[in-house]
């Protein structure tokens, strides 16, 4: 038995109607119902007479699992829940933040050789087991960590991703002002400097401040009344009530399911598009862009020796396709399970990819035009932040014609994206739980209260960062989230699927997922094992090492503000719980085993009996009906009456 209360298939099967002899002794075991053995002749001739056949122990029925209503939901809704908010604020913002143009090098490199090969491997893994990011380690009970630290991930992605929703929401429901309250004709702006009152100066680093900027940081933020990530002061009510409605939206969308979910991409993953194109239209007739797009695309090469350059690089392939999150996994589950990931991985990685270098467009080309107006380089246009977005948007969408309904449509784009996108994280969160208590599934009471606690509880911890002070938590979290401890959780999980599973075994069940696999498959093939067993693992590791030699030497800040030691050693703490997840989970796995040290090592990495038997929702609408592997052990015989009767008459014979 194991961890999963389960048994492993360790001995070689016994064959039905056999004995078995172990040490010489037989393990076939006679029950006689209360009588022995007596010499009987009062009924020389023996009677036959039925025996009931002893029914099976009852075994708990097997709750059927979802699977996508259409061809291509699945693929629209990985599109919907990689290309999110990540490609739209925080891929510019990295950019910004690391030198601009520069940032495109150690982006491009991570995402041919992790980010794809490890999209590849989660959506296979996912599809192939059925299972969510837990009970999928069934293929190597001693990896069963990764899972949970799978789900530490999420949980803080999802804690601040949902505060970004909240902001989103606050400047949807702006949206409905005429003029926009970002503006300069808005009155509450009249005074600021950039719109033509040389009395005011509301920076804290001696430049003006745009309206959009006095917006953000005193209307949405509230940080000009926190003194640091100590000082998180009250609750910002009006940002309370839109993160209320996000998660409630949240809490409605995960008890519809995938297959109504599934419907709703078709309009969330194809409307962006339309907004960005306008926007980068837009932005190009205006005075500047030129040099805003000069700075996204020149590359600085002395940021390339730096540590944070390749971490951010890294982590943002991870934050936009959702890598060692747990999402890719449990939307795969519901998959069918002849569908072809490689060609899925191969349009929804470049998809999003070049969605994130196509936003880029729409956000530098506003960027340069707000520089040319200050007459300050582009580097200096805007503080660095989760909300340069924020900022560099909304005044871009205060230069359009019917500013009004162009903001309105943009930030409910956003809010489409970010539900979207917090969905896939939710589902993989829940899909946990639901694989490893199945009576959840089947019963919509227990499930509705199940996730309305899971979600009211995600609002109550939120409201720490939608405080005063809270954009010091949301930078902290976003900055230690996605880093180390995300980066260990998939090095792990290469490791383990390449080496302890057998990457080729693993090449081989893509090959049986895929019933007519295409020639250009099987070659990429090669590629992916290349860089599962080597280009990825290296790459990861050496990415780690310049990590921690480097980059917390560095101090974190947002804006001028310094994070103390203190709060930057609580980062720490929340990426290594993440991480920790592994040794922990595999030592009880080890535990559980019997035999020396080795042989239980042995037995933790083999397959459960159960692993290659998910499949049976796909196989059975082919025909196939699967009977799950049993372990057959010592049957017994049961003797009647008639039995002793028949043997006392033989005897009689004999003689």
């Amino acid at each position: 038995m194991n961890q999963y209360g389960e048994m492993k298939n360790e001995d070689p099967k016994t064959v039905p109607g056999k004995s078995i002899s172990v040490n010489g002794t037989q393990q076939n075991s006679v029950h006689f119902n209360g009588h022995s053995p007596t010499n009987n002749a009062a009924n020389p001739t023996p009677e036959v007479e039925s025996h009931p056949q002893i029914p099976a122990p009852p075994q708990n029925p097997q709750i059927e699992r979802e699977q996508w209503g259409g061809k291509y939901e699945f693929l629209l809704s990985c599109m919907g829940y990689c290309v999110g908010l990540g490609n739209v604020w925080r891929f510019p913002y990295l950019c910004y933040r690391n030198g601009g143009g520069v940032f495109l090098i150690p982006y491009f490199i991570m995402l041919f050789f992790t980010g794809v090969p490890l999209f590849l491997m989660e959506l296979s893994l996912g599809q192939y087991g059925a299972a969510g990011p837990i009970t999928v380690w069934k293929c190597c009970p001693l990896l069963k960590g990764i899972g949970i630290g799978m789900l530490c991930v999420s949980t803080l992605v999802c804690l601040y991703y949902n505060i970004i929703i909240a902001w989103t929401f606050y400047y949807l429901g702006s949206s409905f002002q005429s003029p926009l309250p970002w503006t300069c004709e808005a009155l509450s702006n009249a005074a600021l400097d950039s719109c033509g009152n040389n009395t005011s100066d509301n920076s804290s680093s001696g430049r003006s401040l745009s309206p959009t900027e006095v917006f953000w940081n005193e209307r949405v933020l509230g940080v000009v009344n926190s003194e640091g990530l100590h000082d998180p002061g009250p609750v910002r009510w009006p940002l309370a009530l839109c993160l209320l409605a996000a998660w409630i939206i949240i809490f409605l969308c995960m008890l519809k399911g995938i297959r109504s979910s599934g419907k709703v991409v078709y309009v969330t993953a194809t409307f962006p598009y339309l907004v960005l194109i306008v926007l980068v239209i837009r932005g190009a007739t205006l005075e500047g862009s030129l040099q805003g797009v000069a700075f996204y695309l020149t590359p600085d090469w002395k940021q390339l020796a730096s540590a944070q350059v390749w971490n951010d690089a890294a982590s943002q392939i991870f934050y936009s396709l959702g890598i060692g999150v747990g999402g890719l996994l449990s939307m795969a589950s519901y998959n069918k399970f002849d569908n072809n990931v490689i060609r899925d991985t191969l349009i929804i990685t470049i998809g999003n990819c070049s969605t994130s270098f196509f936003a880029g467009f729409a956000i530098f080309s506003i960027l340069g035009h707000m520089a040319w107006k200050k007459g300050v380089p582009v580097g200096k246009v805007a503080d660095t932040g989760p909300g340069l977005a924020f900022v560099a948007y909304p005044e871009a969408l205060a230069l359009l014609p019917g500013s009004v309904f162009w903001s309105i449509l943009f930030f409910l784009m956003l809010f489409m994206l970010g539900i979207d996108t917090l969905f896939g994280n939710m589902e993989g969160i829940t899909t946990a739980f639901l694989d490893e208590f199945p009576q959840l599934r089947g019963n919509m009471k227990h499930k509705s209260i199940f996730l309305g606690l899971l979600c009211f509880g995600f609002y109550l911890m939120g409201l720490l960062l939608i405080t005063d002070g809270g954009i010091y938590w949301f930078t902290l979290i976003d900055s230690f989230a996605t880093s180390f401890g995300l980066i260990i959780i998939t090095l792990f999980m290469c490791i383990g699927i390449s080496f302890f599973y057998g990457v080729n075994q693993f090449c081989q069940d893509i090959i049986d997922m895929i019933c007519h696999c295409p020639p250009w498959c099987t070659k990429v093939l090669f590629y992916f094992k290349a860089c599962w067993v080597f280009c990825t693992p290296f790459l990861l590791l050496f990415i780690l090492t310049y990590i921690f030699i480097e980059m917390y030497n560095t101090p974190l800040h947002y804006g001028s503000y310094v994070f103390p030691r203190w709060g930057k050693a609580l980062g720490v703490c929340m990426g290594a719980t993440c991480c920790l997840q592994i040794p922990i989970w595999a030592a009880v796995a080890i535990s559980k085993e019997s035999g020396t040290l080795k042989d239980r090592f042995h037995k933790a990495i083999r397959p459960l009996n159960s692993w290659r038997v998910n499949n049976m929702n796909s196989t059975a609408q082919q025909g196939q009906q699967v009977e799950q592997e049993r372990v057959e052990a010592p049957f017994t015989v049961t003797l009647t009456d008639m039995d002793f009767t028949a043997m006392t008459w033989e005897s009689g014979i004999d003689t």
